[in-house]
């Protein structure tokens, strides 16, 4: 199979698989006579072994070891190891749905607290962070707690370590304040101000240099963030936008 089809065969961009051959983690093979490159099982293995590596919290230079030794590996071997790696998701599925209908079953009877989702953790993180008096700060806030209230533990415990290292640094945390001052500041603003696409790409750039730098690109469309901006004015919610476009088209 060519590029395209491996990528679409693993859910991901040929963007994507590009970027792991590039950073020598994927390995590539060489071109055909007609000058293509022909992909096979094993590719495809290794492919969905890196995807799942990295969301469990490796970096890429650990997912690196994990692919090499699994040259020497016999394929149904690495293919039991796959499939009992599905079964766990698909028990962390379960109890994800279990919690989710807990959570609306509590929202339509009127009983569910704006934290009542978020776990012990998330709101000791959040105490200890101490986000600044902002309504963009309280936007994401909420948006944290959505997230955790859906995550899985392993999920969880990766944002809490790198949220955590995060705010040890004084200066990530006063360019994260600078932000949301600057957000703010957008709050009766056109979607077409001037202030709008330096801001953007600072909050690309602050993404991408601690929040994406063990992922590598990512293949969501900007668009899923849409349901998540209507607590945002319109400019705010643009700043978000671009941001989000910037970090995918890299």
């Amino acid at each position: 199979m060519r590029i395209g089809e491996l990528a679409a065969l693993l859910g991901v961009s040929t963007r994507t698989v590009r970027y792991y051959h590039q950073q020598g983690i994927l390995p590539e093979p060489p071109r055909l006579t007609n000058g293509y490159r022909e992909y096979g099982m094993r590719d495809a293995v290794a492919l969905a072994r890196v995807r799942r590596l990295v969301e469990l919290g490796l970096s890429l230079e650990e997912a690196r070891e994990v692919i090499a030794d699994d040259r020497s590996r016999e394929l149904p071997e690495i293919l039991a190891e796959i499939d009992a790696d599905l079964a766990r998701q698909e028990h962390e599925i379960r109890v994800r749905r279990a919690r989710l209908a807990e959570v609306l079953e509590r929202a339509e009877n009127g009983t569910l607290g704006p934290d009542d989702t978020a776990s012990p953790d998330l709101m000791a993180f959040l105490r200890t962070v101490d986000l600044p008096a902002s309504k963009a700060a309280a936007w994401d806030r909420d948006l944290l707690v959505l997230m955790d209230s859906m995550a899985t533990d392993t999920g969880r415990e990766r944002a809490f370590a790198m949220f955590g290292s995060m705010a040890a640094d004084p200066e990530v945390t006063a360019r994260g304040h600078e932000f949301y001052r600057r957000l703010d500041a957008l709050a009766d603003a056109s979607p077409d101000d001037p202030r709008v696409a330096p801001l953007a790409a600072m909050l690309a750039d602050y993404s991408r240099e601690h929040l994406l730098v063990h992922a590598g690109p990512p293949d969501w469309e900007p668009a899923v963030m849409e349901p998540f901006l209507d607590g945002l004015a319109p400019a705010q919610a643009e700043v978000v936008r671009q941001a989000m476009r910037l970090i995918a088209s890299r």
